[in-house]
């Protein structure tokens, strides 16, 4: 927490003279940045139009959002050198680097209202569906999210397993296993009986009924996708290491000084810009560094 506090008046410092300085020495002629998959892509570009208005006052040059399709899409982007800036699920970032280590640096990361880092893979189902647990999912269709998504496919694929005994072949333990395209979309899926049960993210902190503080389920409960009194959790992974956000290794040093030190204050100058660019309720954010990611690291290379 300390830590996190110090960052956020150190980089309030840094962030307040940028404003004013003139940037043409930036060495960039535009700024791009990369919104992953799991709703649809005009509300994400609706809730990160705060964050990209104060990145292209702060910066002084064009700044554009992207919204590829899937998480591979930024992923792409990154590696290509066609977008600088991404906030990346702890998966994505696993397969970026091991791509090209070179390619991105992590510099911060989202830090709950506990003080926490993590956040959960969830599993859920309609209540009226009479699933309360993995163990009246058998025979049933389960729902992933992206392939490249930690909590929509990593960790509930290596996890689930561990407690059905099964694999997570289609037939095996769950009568069909599909991919949805993203979160929102298993999160629809679920709620209009498309599949039985799904897996989404979520910090798992407040109140299920608002879809706890932070994460896709808050997300589509705030935009009104879904009531949240009609689902049901019916699993929760262990803790896992929130996604970082990351720059492109190559950017001029001041881009990447100012562009961490405009997220690090982002909760002190503007609550509601925050709320959006974090998916809901949190503290703000501390820095982060790619030993963080190991351990998903090696979960990752497990799937390859």
């Amino acid at each position: 927490m300390k830590k996190l506090i110090a960052a956020a008046l150190t980089t309030t410092a840094l962030v307040t003279p940028a404003f004013a300085d003139d940037h043409g020495g930036m060495g960039i002629e535009e700024f791009r940045i990369g919104i992953l998959g799991g709703e649809n892509a005009q509300d994400r570009m609706t809730s990160n139009e705060c964050f990209r208005a104060k990145t292209e006052e702060l910066l002084g040059v064009p700044t554009k959002l992207f919204t590829p399709a899937d998480y591979d899409g930024v992923i792409q982007g990154l590696l290509g050198g066609t977008i600088d800036m991404a906030w990346l699920g702890a998966s994505s970032y696993a397969k970026t680097w091991l791509t090209d280590p070179e390619a991105v640096e992590p510099v911060l990361v989202k830090v709950n209202v506990d003080g926490s880092y993590g956040y959960h893979s969830i599993g859920f189902a309609r209540k009226d569906s009479g699933i309360a647990s993995l163990a009246d999912m058998e025979g049933k269709t389960f729902g992933f999210g992206d392939p490249n998504s930690t909590s929509g496919y990593l960790i509930p694929s290596i996890e689930i397993p561990q407690e059905t005994g099964a694999s997570m072949e289609s037939g095996d333990y769950f009568g069909e296993v599909r991919f949805t395209g993203g979160h929102e979309q298993t999160i629809v899926a679920v709620a209009n009986g498309d599949v039985d049960g799904g897996v989404t993210w979520a910090d798992g902190l407040g109140a299920w009924e608002d879809g706890y503080n932070s994460g896709a389920l808050r997300k589509a409960s705030d935009a009104g996708l879904v009531d949240m009194n009609e689902l049901v959790q019916i699993w929760k992974s262990a803790p896992i290491p929130e996604g970082p956000i990351v720059l492109r290794k190559d950017l001029p040093e001041r881009v990447k000084v100012d562009m961490t030190a405009l997220m690090a204050s982002l909760p002190y100058m503007d609550a509601d810009c925050a709320y959006n660019f974090m998916a809901g309720e949190a503290l703000g954010m501390m820095p982060i560094n790619h030993d963080a990611y190991i351990s998903i690291i090696e979960a990752r290379k497990s799937k390859m």
